[in-house]
């Protein structure tokens, strides 16, 4: 058995090697193995691959494992993985996540970039100080209220965030929520609400859910904060809405275009959002830390320990389809996560 890390997994190769005691081979491949066929020749019917993406027009090898290096499964094509391919992704994400949600309402309330002053300007600057806002009462909409929509739930409500989401998949989680609406009224929970967090996969269902009309039912002073798929918001609905200021700014984590390998060098998007003033743009960074690769990967070498001594594996994926995940929690996903 190989161990093949595909794209940005294989700077996890050093890690990955630890965790397995060293006693499994590791091999690493470009980013173009997940689209290519040109390296389809070093992965044998007992490997494991673990790559975020692994899109294909045709039929892919047959291997034992595909480890998915995080939550979203958009990225696969399943339809062309062999069926004796087991798949599974990983979470732990969910904390990195909530942190940076809060992090950019506080940002955006307080402004501390502008409360800054030098030795030159302090008696100035504290004679003109500006006033910043406050985050206690105001609503924050969650769009998604799985791992990480009740991540943010938690830490908002600790910080007297109201919490509006729509009443579908709540389970034992509406202790967590101040006011629930009906599925099919969007529309209020987006005019109801001060910042909107957009927190749930992408479907056929989920794409291109925020129009412009959905967009234009928001508050004029409200921010929309996208840390899920950029192709959940219309991408010229979105800019437009920002450049008129029908909307008061957003938190783009997350993008309608990312280069393929290392070598390729794209704009994020076919419309200039970065040119903004209102648009806070960060590369798909919300949930990336150390601490979130260490137990991502811990979890990845479990797997392929399970797999070897033939235990359940963790989080696998059954049955996989895009229309059937908007319908059914993703939690719904993962088996208990027991420990060998």
């Amino acid at each position: 058995m190989k161990v093949h890390l595909v794209g940005d997994a294989g700077s996890q190769a050093e890690r990955l090697k630890s965790l397995l005691n060293g006693e499994i081979e590791i091999s690493t491949l470009p980013a173009d193995a997940s689209y290519s066929t040109n390296f389809d020749n070093l992965i044998e019917p007992e490997d494991v691959v673990v790559a975020l993406r692994f899109k294909r027009e045709q039929k892919a090898p047959r291997f034992s494992l595909l480890h998915v290096p995080g939550a979203g499964l958009d990225g696969i094509s399943f339809d062309n993985l062999s069926p004796e391919t087991a798949i599974c992704n990983v979470f732990e994400h969910e904390t990195p996540i909530a942190e940076f949600v809060m992090w950019a309402i506080l940002n955006w309330e307080i402004r501390p970039d502008a409360l800054r002053f030098t030795a030159e300007t302090w008696s100035h600057r504290f004679r003109g100080r500006p006033l910043h806002g406050e985050i206690m009462g105001k609503n924050i909409g969650i769009i998604g209220f799985g791992r990480i929509g009740k991540a943010i739930a938690i830490r908002a409500r600790a910080f007297g965030l109201r919490v509006v989401t729509l009443d579908r998949t709540l389970g034992d989680s509406e202790h967590l929520v101040d006011l629930i609406v009906k599925t099919d009224d969007l529309t209020s929970l987006l005019a109801l609400s001060d910042y909107v967090v957009l927190a749930l996969p992408l479907t056929d269902k989920t794409r291109s859910l925020l129009d412009a009309n959905k967009i234009s039912a928001m508050k004029k002073n409200g921010v929309l904060i996208n840390i899920a798929r950029a192709e959940i918001i219309e991408e010229r609905a979105l800019y437009e809405a920002l450049r008129d200021k029908v909307i008061a700014g957003a938190y783009l984590d997350v993008w309608y275009k990312y280069p393929r390998n290392k070598e390729e060098i794209i704009e994020p998007s076919n419309l200039p959002f970065l040119d903004l003033p209102n648009v806070i743009a960060t590369p798909h960074s919300s949930a990336w830390t150390n601490e979130l690769l260490i137990r991502r990967y811990q979890i990845i070498a479990d797997n392929i320990k399970r797999l070897i001594s033939g235990h359940p594996l963790l989080n696998q994926v059954q049955n996989y389809n895009l229309n059937q995940l908007e319908k059914d929690n993703i939690n719904k996903l993962s088996q208990s996560q027991v420990k060998l």
